[in-house]
C-alpha cells in the first residue's frame, strides 16, 4: 500500500511538473503570439527549435485567405496621381465577371461601398478598361491635358496610361507602376486603354512547412549559448545569413532580392554589428559609398541629395569601425571625407533660422508612405524630420572627436552639433505626449507634425539628445502595437503597408537597444518578442511585415535575408545581452538581461582587436554584482584596447529589478485624412472630413483657431499662409492641408529678360520663353528686383527639371543664392519626371531682406552645388516670383 501511494504521488508531482513546464519555459506572451525558450506560436502556426543550427517552421501566410472583393484603384497619366483628388477613388466590388465596366478618365467615382462578406480566389484574371477621350481630346485642344490639381501634362511629355491600387498585384507606388507591369495599352476600340492582371496572386511556396538548417561554416564567428534555445538558434541563422550577404567583391549585400550597398541600409547595419563582425567588409562597403571625396546619398526622392539627406548615417559607421579596430589608416582615410560633407551640407542644408537640417526622414524615403501628398520633393527639402537631424548631431559630435585625434580644432563642429540638439528639443519635443515629433514641415511657415518616428525616438536616446528624463518618458509613453513598434504612429489613411503601417525588424532593434539603454524591461521584452517571432516563423530576416497581422506579405516590397534586419537580430545578443560598447580605448561590457532572458549565456570566440573574449554572463537585470576577468575581481568590466590574447570574463548580475517598466500599449490606428483645403475669395473653404472632433487652423506656423465649420475668414493683412489639420476623436491630429497663401503684393521677373532665351522645344512656360541652366549655361544669372518697400521677401522660382523620375535618380540641380552680395542658402529644384520638361513646379522658398528700389538678385553655381550626378546639373528657368511678406 506505501508504494502505491508513494507512486501515485510521483504521478501527481510528474504531471504537476509537466503542466507547470510551458509557463515556465515562457520568454513572452500576448493575445496574438507566445514566444517560449524553444518555440514561437501564433495560432496553428509554430516554429520549433530542433537544434541550434536546425529550426523548422509550420507558418502559413494568411493574405490570400482574406483577399477582399472590393478593389480600389485609379488611372494615372505617367505614373503620377494625377486623375483624381486624394481620397476619391474608382471602385468595384469583382463577383464572377473578369472584365471591368469601362470607366472614363477623370470621372468622379461614387461612394464606396462596404467590404463584401466573401473573399476573392487567388490567381483570379480579371481586365480594367478606361476611356481616355477626356485626355487625348484635350491633347489635341490645348496640347496639354491639366489634371485636377491644376498641373498640366504636356502632350509631347505623355508616356502612358498606368493603373494603380490597394489589391496585389495593384500598387499605389505610381512612380514604380511601370516597372510592377501596370501600363494599360491601347485596344481596337477608340481611345480605350485595358490591362489584365491576376488578382490574389498566390504562390504555395508561402504556405509549406519551412526548415532552416546551417549550410555555411560559421566555426570561425563568435558562439553564443544561452538557456533560450529559440535566441541560439536565430542568432546562428542571422550568422549565416551575414555570410551569406558578402558579395565576391567584399561588400555587403542589401538584402536577398536587392544586389548592391546602399549608404544608409549599410551604415545602420554596420552600427548595429557589423563593425565588429566583419570590419574588414564593412570598410570595403563604405568605400563604395565615396564620389569626390564625399560621402554618396543613394539615388532618390528628386535626385537625391539633397532633398534626402541622410547620407551621415555613413558617419556613424566609419567612426564605429575606428572605435572596434583602431585603425589610424581609416581615421586618416575618412576625416576628410566626412568633414568635407559636413561642409557641403552645412551651405546646403542647415537652415540658419531653425539652426537644424533640411531634407527627408531618414530612411522612410517614400514620399507618400510618411508624408502628406501635397508635399512635393521641394517641400520635403524644406521640412525638419526628427531622426535626420539626430544623425547630423551625431555627425557633428563624431567629426568634432576625430578633429581633436588629428590635433585640430573642434569647435566649430561641437558648437553645431549642440546647436542641433538645443532645437531638436526646442522645437521638436512634445511634452503633452511625452516623446518627439516627426518633422516641421510647411513651405514658409512651419508647423509640427504630432506623429511618433520610431527610429528618430530610438536615435535621440542613443545618442543622448534625449535628457536621462526624456529617454524614460519616450520609453514609457510611445505608442506600442501588438507585433511592435511601428515605424510611425498614428498610420495614414489610404496608404499601404510599407512604411506607413509597418513593421522593420532593424528599427525595432534599435529601438529594443534604446530600451536597453534606459533601463524599460516591458519595452524590452516587448521588442525583443517582435524580433524573435518574425525571424521564427519566417525562418529569415525579413525587411518589413504588416503592423496589424505581422505578417511579411501585404507590404508593397519586402525581401529576405535583409542585411539591417540580420544585423539587429545579432545586436540583441551582442549589444544588449553581452551589453558590449565599443569606445576609443576600449571595449566596456554592461549586459541587459529582462528576468525571463535570465540563467547563464556565453559568448565565446569574440574577437576583439589583438584580443579574444569568451564571455559569461549569468543571472538578470542591469546591474553587474560581481566580475571578474582573467580571474581577478574588477568593479567595471573593461577590456583595453591594448589587450591581447583570451580574455576571460564573468559577470553576475544583480537580479535586480529595472528602473522602469511602464510601456503604452495600443491598438494600431489611423489618422483623419489630409485636409484638402482651398481659398475662395476671401475664405479658406474645406470639404468635411469623416469623423472629424473639430479642426485646427495654422496661421504662420501658430494655432489661430479651432473650428467646427469647414471654412475660415483669415483677417486682412499684406502676406497670411493658412494650413488646416482635422482632429479625430481619439485626438490624434491628421496631416495638415497644403498651404493657403494670401498675399497682396506678388511680383514676377521673367528668366528670359535676365538671359538668353532657349530655343528648346518645351511648352507650358510663362511669357515668351525661359532660359536654360546647366553647369556650362548661365551659371551666373542676375535678376534686376524692384520693390517698393524696404522689408521681408519670399523667393522662389518657376522651374522644369526632366533629367530623371520623382523618387530616385540623383540629378536634383542644385544652386546659390545671393541678394545684393549676400549669400542666403540654396535653391533647389527636384527631378519631376523623366524627360518631362514641360512639367513645370516651384523651387524652395528663401526669406530675404530687400532694400527699397533696385535689388540685385543672384542665381549661381558653385563648387557645394554639385549634385550625386556630378555631370548633370541642369533645369530650365521660367521666372523668378517675389511676394512681399
Amino acid at each position: 500500500m506505501k508504494q502505491l501511494r508513494y507512486l501515485i504521488f510521483l504521478l501527481v508531482l510528474f504531471v504537476a511538473c509537466e503542466q507547470s513546464q510551458p509557463n515556465s519555459q515562457v520568454l513572452y506572451q500576448s493575445d496574438q503570439f507566445s514566444i517560449y525558450k524553444d518555440k514561437v506560436v501564433q495560432g496553428d502556426n509554430i516554429a520549433e527549435v530542433i537544434s541550434p543550427i536546425h529550426l523548422k517552421s509550420s507558418y502559413k501566410s494568411p493574405a490570400s485567405t482574406t483577399f477582399s472583393r472590393l478593389i480600389k484603384f485609379k488611372f494615372s497619366i505617367n505614373e503620377k496621381d494625377n486623375e483624381l483628388p486624394p481620397g476619391a477613388d474608382h471602385w468595384l466590388i469583382i463577383g464572377e465577371e473578369h472584365e471591368s465596366p469601362l470607366i472614363k478618365f477623370g470621372e468622379t467615382p461614387s461612394p464606396v461601398a462596404e467590404q463584401p462578406g466573401t473573399f476573392l480566389p487567388t490567381n483570379y484574371d480579371y481586365t480594367f478598361k478606361v476611356d481616355v477621350s477626356p485626355v487625348l481630346a484635350s491633347f489635341e485642344e490645348k496640347g496639354y491635358y491639366e489634371a485636377f490639381d491644376g498641373t498640366r501634362v504636356a502632350k509631347d511629355d505623355f508616356k502612358g496610361i498606368y493603373l494603380a491600387g490597394g489589391s496585389e498585384p495593384l500598387s499605389w507606388d505610381f512612380v514604380n507602376l511601370a516597372n510592377k507591369g501596370l501600363k494599360l495599352e491601347p485596344t481596337e476600340e477608340k481611345n480605350i486603354y485595358s490591362l489584365t492582371v491576376k488578382l490574389n496572386p498566390y504562390d504555395e511556396a508561402n504556405s509549406q512547412e519551412k526548415e532552416w538548417q546551417l549550410s555555411e561554416d560559421i566555426s570561425n564567428r563568435p558562439v553564443y549559448k544561452s538557456q533560450q534555445p529559440i535566441v541560439d538558434a536565430l542568432f546562428n541563422l542571422s550568422l549565416e545569413e551575414a555570410i551569406k550577404n558578402i558579395e565576391p567583391d567584399s561588400t555587403l549585400r542589401t538584402g536577398a532580392k536587392w544586389g548592391g550597398v546602399w549608404t544608409r541600409d549599410v551604415s545602420y547595419s554596420i552600427l548595429l554589428a557589423f563593425a565588429y563582425h566583419e570590419p574588414e567588409v564593412a570598410k570595403i562597403s563604405l568605400r563604395r559609398k565615396v564620389k569626390q571625396g564625399r560621402i554618396i546619398q543613394d539615388t532618390g526622392s528628386g535626385g537625391a541629395w539633397p532633398v534626402s539627406s541622410d547620407r551621415t548615417t555613413w558617419c556613424l559607421a566609419a567612426w564605429e569601425i575606428y572605435k572596434v579596430t583602431g585603425d589610424e589608416a581609416w581615421l586618416d582615410e575618412v576625416y576628410p571625407i566626412i568633414k568635407n560633407s559636413l561642409e557641403d551640407d552645412y551651405k546646403t542644408i542647415y537652415d540658419r533660422e531653425q539652426s537644424m537640417y533640411s531634407g527627408e526622414s531618414s530612411f522612410l524615403d517614400w514620399r507618400e508612405q510618411t508624408y502628406p501628398k501635397w508635399m512635393d520633393n521641394r517641400d520635403i527639402y524644406v521640412s525638419h524630420n526628427l531622426g535626420t537631424n539626430v544623425v547630423h548631431y551625431q555627425a557633428h559630435r563624431i567629426l568634432g572627436m576625430m578633429a581633436e585625434l588629428k590635433g585640430e580644432d573642434a569647435e566649430v563642429y561641437n558648437e553645431r552639433a549642440e546647436l542641433i540638439r538645443k532645437n531638436i528639443n526646442e522645437r521638436l519635443w512634445m511634452a503633452e505626449k511625452g516623446y518627439y515629433a516627426q518633422f516641421l514641415y510647411g513651405r514658409s511657415e512651419f508647423i509640427l507634425s504630432p506623429r511618433y518616428e520610431a527610429l528618430g525616438e530610438a536615435l535621440a536616446i542613443l545618442f543622448e539628445v534625449a535628457d536621462e528624463e526624456k529617454a524614460a518618458s519616450i520609453m514609457a509613453k510611445s505608442p506600442l502595437t501588438e507585433f511592435g513598434v511601428t515605424c510611425i504612429y498614428p498610420q495614414i489613411p489610404g496608404i499601404p503597408p510599407y512604411h506607413n503601417n509597418g513593421i522593420w525588424p532593424f528599427v525595432q532593434s534599435y529601438w529594443n537597444w534604446a530600451a536597453a539603454r534606459t533601463g524599460n524591461e516591458a519595452a524590452l521584452n516587448h521588442g525583443l518578442a517582435s524580433v524573435y517571432r518574425a525571424a521564427g516563423l519566417f525562418l529569415t530576416n525579413y525587411e518589413n511585415m504588416v503592423a496589424e497581422s505581422g505578417d511579411f506579405l501585404g507590404t508593397e516590397i519586402n525581401s529576405h535575408r535583409m542585411l539591417w534586419s540580420m544585423a539587429g537580430n545579432m545586436a540583441m545578443v551582442h549589444r544588449i545581452f553581452m551589453g558590449i560598447e565599443f569606445e576609443r580605448d576600449g571595449l566596456s561590457l554592461n549586459p541587459v538581461v529582462p528576468k525571463a532572458y535570465g540563467g547563464e549565456k556565453s559568448l565565446s570566440n569574440f574577437k576583439y582587436r589583438q584580443a579574444t573574449l569568451n564571455i559569461v554572463v549569468k543571472g538578470h537585470g542591469n546591474k553587474i554584482a560581481s566580475a571578474t576577468v582573467n580571474g581577478e575581481a574588477v568593479e567595471q568590466v573593461f577590456i583595453p584596447a591594448g589587450a591581447d590574447g583570451v580574455q576571460e570574463v564573468v559577470i553576475q548580475l544583480a537580479n535586480n529589478d529595472f528602473p522602469y517598466n511602464e510601456i503604452n500599449r495600443v491598438e494600431n490606428h489611423f489618422s483623419l485624412p489630409t485636409v484638402l483645403a482651398k481659398k475662395q475669395g476671401d475664405m479658406i473653404m474645406w470639404k468635411s472630413v469623416e469623423g472629424a472632433q473639430n479642426y485646427r487652423v495654422y496661421k504662420n506656423g501658430r494655432l489661430t483657431a479651432t473650428t467646427n465649420d469647414p471654412r475660415y475668414k483669415p483677417e486682412p493683412g499684406k502676406f497670411a499662409s493658412y494650413m488646416v489639420t482635422a482632429v479625430d476623436e481619439k485626438a490624434y491630429e491628421g496631416f495638415a492641408s497644403e498651404p493657403v497663401v494670401f498675399a497682396e503684393n506678388i511680383q514676377l521677373f521673367e528668366a528670359e529678360k535676365a538671359s538668353r532665351r532657349s530655343r528648346l522645344p518645351y511648352s507650358n512656360y510663362s511669357g515668351k520663353g525661359f532660359i536654360e541652366l546647366t553647369k556650362d549655361k548661365n551659371t551666373d544669372v542676375s535678376f534686376n528686383v524692384k520693390v517698393d518697400q524696404a522689408g521681408r521677401y519670399l523667393l522662389d522660382f518657376r522651374y522644369a527639371n526632366g533629367s530623371g523620375r520623382w523618387n530616385t535618380d540623383n540629378k536634383c540641380a542644385i544652386r546659390s543664392l545671393s541678394v545684393n552680395g549676400n549669400y542666403e542658402g540654396v535653391v533647389v529644384m527636384p527631378q519631376r519626371g523623366m524627360d518631362e520638361w514641360s512639367d513645370w513646379g516651384y523651387s524652395n522658398i528663401r526669406e530675404v531682406e530687400l532694400k527699397k528700389g533696385r535689388n540685385k538678385v543672384r542665381i549661381h553655381f558653385e563648387d557645394w552645388n554639385n549634385n550625386m550626378n556630378v555631370e548633370v546639373n541642369t533645369a530650365m528657368l521660367d521666372y523668378l516670383r517675389v511676394i512681399e511678406l
